[in-house]
């Protein structure tokens, strides 16, 4: 599953689009929302497909190759090592993971060009060389050698990364995320894996996990940030007396606003998480002097609304 950093991202996103008056109805931007999260799972089994599709496309090369009019030695006994490494074989053969690739539509049969160039850069590369030299091979091998060719040729693919672009002008800053849920994916799947089984990353694994309550945090956090929008920014322009609210970025304005939800509104959310979330969040969206501004705003008003009593933490790991 998605982590809730993720899940702050994208409510972040939908409240910069709502501030700068992109939807006028709140329902339906809660919609937008919610597809963009789902979006990036989509974006997971893109990335998946077309990894076990540059493997499909290895395995056809290589059986071209034992039919040319003089086919050398390799190309009559090639290597065939990585067509039957274990973890390719248990995501060529889960159910789950055709059902959604049907689901979706995903077809490569129209990108050979794409296929082929990263093909030929996993058939050269040094990883999957040094993957051959081992005539022992280990389940944990197999593992090894998928997470460093998904990472270095599908991860960093800057043709399937502009194709998923062109599909969708939202996954230029989902691809990444959907990339690690990928390689998340790889490194959880046990060697005894069964073919009806869920993929791991995509699954809950904690049991104090519940998926619908990650929907109720995305859409509470997005509700009670617009319906408190107007108090909670005269909560801020009181604490930033040197400063003209207008004059602050609106990204600022939009991560304080959500900082301060979370402390305020979510009483199992423990003070510290908040904090670090948003001074990390600043990060991506903020200058350097920002995230100092932030930084200090959040610890001040922190103390403040301690003192006056409107912060009360409750539940797992406030303890």
């Amino acid at each position: 599953m998605l982590g809730r950093r993720h899940y702050r991202i994208k409510v972040f996103q939908a409240l910069y689009a709502w501030f700068q008056g992109g939807e006028i109805r709140q329902d339906v931007a809660e919609r937008n929302l919610l597809s963009s999260i789902d979006k990036i799972y989509e974006l997971y089994y893109i990335q998946l497909s077309f990894f076990l599709e540059v493997m499909d496309f290895y395995r056809r090369k290589m059986e071209d190759a034992r039919h040319k009019f003089l086919p050398t030695e390799e190309d009559i006994n090639p290597n065939t090592k990585l067509l039957t490494n274990s973890i390719i074989t248990i995501l060529l053969g889960n159910k789950d993971l055709q059902r959604q690739i049907a689901k979706y539509s995903i077809s490569w049969s129209d990108e050979q060009e794409m296929l082929r160039k990263i093909h030929l850069k996993i058939r050269n590369s040094k990883d999957l060389k040094e993957y051959f030299k081992s005539d022992q091979p280990s389940f944990e091998e197999d593992r090894e050698i998928v997470y460093k060719l998904f990472k270095k040729f599908i991860a960093r693919s800057n043709e399937l990364q502009f194709f998923c672009e062109e599909r969708n002008i939202f996954w230029i800053d989902d691809y990444q995320s959907a990339a690690l849920l990928v390689m998340k994916t790889i490194r959880q799947i046990p060697e005894t894996f069964a073919e009806n089984m869920s993929l791991p990353s995509l699954f809950v694994k904690d049991e104090d996990d519940n998926p619908e309550d990650d929907q109720k945090f995305i859409v509470d956090l997005f509700r009670v940030t617009i319906g408190q929008s107007e108090p909670l920014g005269i909560l801020i322009d009181g604490k930033t007396k040197n400063w003209e609210l207008e004059r602050i970025a609106l990204t600022d304005i939009i991560l304080i606003k959500m900082a301060l939800v979370e402390l305020v509104y979510f009483s199992s959310i423990p003070i510290k998480v908040t904090l670090n979330e948003y001074i990390e969040m600043s990060k991506l969206f903020s200058t350097p002097k920002s995230q100092m501004f932030i930084n200090g705003l959040l610890d001040k008003m922190v103390e403040d609304l301690k003192s006056e009593k409107k912060i009360k933490k409750v539940g797992r790991g406030l303890i």
